[in-house]
């Protein structure tokens, strides 16, 4: 991944949700193409500093960055002080929690939390950074999605309506920033190994729902968003692209 300031400087990567399964293989992946990455948490900052301990064991770039995503103003002032060092050209937003529960029975504080992370936490991480990325001429933000949202599962409308919303954001997103050199993508995985994963499905069930008959692995979600953030993809904008095996 080349650099968009004369060579100046690594591109600066932020990565929400950099935690879990799928976020450390986005920050590992970005930190390999060159990029230096800010690895966000909220409640795991002990699990996302062992991923940048995992790349800086690697001769790579990045710290922890501490702040909840669905609170605003905490957010804002937490990117205001990493903008003073410059612009963050590359946005990857997959913070996103399950509260999982049939709609009917469904409380406010589990509708609203779930979409506060994955849907407002979007705007607020994104918005302070599009006018610097405008005036870069450069920008990858890329939202991670769920099969989910694109066929519906039982007891997730909460969680559903969260990623599927952002389907919507991105590819308005994309049209208004593409003349700045700015690209908005979705990807959308499905049955992907791991902790959440791993204590959800048995392997018979995953054979009998996806038409590959295995999960998906972390490092296959990372390596697309690795491609949508680098200079080759500049002309992939608006897409949501399903990483799910076959699902859809």
């Amino acid at each position: 991944m080349s650099n968009n300031e004369t060579n100046a400087r690594p591109r600066r990567a932020l990565v929400t949700g950099a935690s879990g399964d799928i976020g450390a293989a986005i920050c590992a992946a970005l930190a390999d193409a060159g990029c230096f990455v800010y690895a966000h948490a909220h409640a795991n900052r002990e699990r996302a500093q062992a991923v940048v301990d995992g790349i800086r064991a690697r001769g790579d770039a990045g710290e922890v960055v501490a702040f909840d995503i669905a609170d605003a103003q905490a957010t804002r002032a937490a990117l205001a002080e990493l903008l003073e060092s410059g612009t963050i050209e590359v946005l990857v937003h997959n913070a996103g929690i399950h509260d999982d529960a049939p709609l009917a029975g469904m409380g406010d504080a589990q509708w609203h939390r779930v979409i506060d992370v994955s849907l407002h936490g979007f705007f607020h991480v994104a918005q302070p950074l599009l006018l610097p990325m405008a005036r870069a001429r450069f920008g990858r933000i890329v939202a991670v999605s769920s099969v989910a949202a694109q066929l519906g599962n039982r007891g997730q409308a909460n969680y559903a309506a969260a990623k599927s919303a952002l389907h919507g954001a991105a590819k308005s997103l994309a049209r208004e920033m593409a003349s700045r050199g700015v690209t908005v993508n979705v990807v959308a995985p499905g049955v992907i190994a791991g902790r959440l994963s791993d204590a959800a499905f048995e392997e018979a069930q995953i054979r009998q729902i996806v038409p590959a008959r295995r999960a998906g692995t972390p490092g296959e979600v990372a390596a697309l968003i690795a491609f949508l953030c680098s200079d080759a993809a500049g002309y992939v904008n608006g897409q949501v692209i399903g990483v799910n095996g076959g699902m859809t």
